[in-house]
């Protein structure tokens, strides 16, 4: 049970949803933004963008933003859930581009710290053919899913166990944005 009481059922609304349903009003610029950071138009595929915020969460083992993330970015990648896993579990060997494998470390650092972003980490992140938006991206996305990743277990929420439990709101994500699929 959650350490406060959204007013909604947490296995109806697990993980970010039931405080989102409680507090509407800081709901929406937190969609947006995940709207903005995930699903906007990119350079970067969408797909990748979830891989980032699933890969951050399961550093900071927030098991809800992990899972429902990686079935997020297993929806819209070629290779799915087989990719997702591959990179979770040892990114050196994941067959991803270096570009990707770049900025996922990058993704890694913030994770630790904002700090340990090095200069280096950038020009491989460059030279693998990363423009300078999707390292910012890449950095916003992991700074917030840090955010994100307290938020959810900070208030002990609920999170479903097995992918399973997450496929219809990665359905929901893909077809209609954050905004809409956490209000349906």
């Amino acid at each position: 049970m959650a350490h406060i009481d959204f007013g909604v059922d947490e296995k109806q609304f697990p993980g970010i949803t039931g405080p989102m349903r409680y507090r509407p009003e800081t709901a929406k610029p937190l969609n947006e933004l995940a709207e903005v950071l995930l699903r906007a138009p990119h350079s970067l595929p969408a797909g990748e963008r979830e891989l980032i915020a699933a890969y951050v969460s399961g550093r900071n083992e927030c098991n809800f933003c992990c899972a429902s993330h990686s079935a997020f970015a297993a929806a819209q990648l070629d290779d799915g859930m087989t990719l997702v896993e591959q990179v979770r579990a040892d990114l050196d060997t994941a067959p991803i581009s270096a570009k990707l494998r770049a900025l996922l470390r990058i993704a890694g650092a913030v994770q630790v710290s904002g700090r340990n972003v090095t200069t280096e980490l950038v020009a491989d992140a460059r030279a693998n053919g990363a423009t300078d938006l999707e390292i910012h991206d890449t950095v916003l996305i992991a700074a917030a899913f840090c955010m994100f990743n307290r938020y959810v277990d900070g208030l002990g929420t609920f999170a479903p166990v097995g992918q399973d439990a997450y496929a219809e709101s990665a359905r929901r994500v893909v077809e209609v944005g954050y905004g809409a699929a956490v209000n349906a």
